[in-house]
């Protein structure tokens, strides 16, 4: 499939289907690391050529929380799974005894939660991508990024090689009681990758 082609709406249905579903799953592990039930916003699903990839969460110069990885397997790629200090912090604040140490940096216990609440999430994500398709995915172990978001994903470049030229973008709003936690996700398919995607979720590729 050229990367670049326009999807059809069926095959768009197909990915806010998986959309719909990880940010399901990814509700319910928020809710169990948190003690406290948690819902989600139906989530917008599109897809994003790669250089807009940091507009969608503020512009190049944003600064945001990241977790990455790569996924090995059927469905090669890499995965970011974003969301802004406010997000952070309200996390922290429910996660951590005191929440967040002042205004300033992130103590190494606050990193050390959030790159858990990340990976926690991606993999709520990336699991049920699996399980739908009865795909192999393997996620390497991730890695936690507090940057502008430009940077971030040059530095995602650089740490894994040449990406597809199209992102998953999953914008999801979980939601704490009447507060909102927005957590952005990507999956950055290698080129082909959503050829062996839609085959084993039945659907004919563009």
């Amino acid at each position: 499939m050229n990367p670049l082609k326009p999807m059809a709406e069926f095959q768009m249905d197909v990915l806010r289907e998986v959309g719909n579903i990880g940010a399901g799953h990814a509700a319910t592990a928020l809710s169990k690391l948190l003690g406290r039930p948690v819902d989600m916003r139906v989530p917008q699903v599109n897809m994003v050529p790669f250089e807009q990839i940091s507009d969608s969460v503020g512009g190049a110069e944003q600064v945001v929380i990241a977790i990455f990885l790569r996924v090995e397997g059927d469905v090669p790629g890499n995965l970011f799974f974003i969301f802004s200090k406010g997000s952070a912090k309200q996390l922290l604040g429910s996660l951590v005894a005191g929440g967040m140490e002042g205004e300033g940096e992130f103590s190494e216990m606050e990193l050390s939660a959030l790159q858990e609440i990340g990976n926690i999430l991606a993999g709520s994500y990336l699991t049920s991508l699996a399980e739908l398709t009865q795909l192999d995915m393997v996620p390497s172990v991730p890695s936690l990024a507090i940057d502008m978001a430009g940077a971030i994903l040059s530095y995602g470049l650089l740490e894994y090689g040449q990406m597809g030229e199209q992102a998953l973008f999953i914008d999801t709003n979980f939601l704490e009681g009447s507060e909102a936690i927005e957590g952005h996700f990507f999956f950055i398919p290698d080129p082909d990758s959503f050829d062996n995607l839609f085959a084993a979720l039945g659907v004919p590729p563009s």
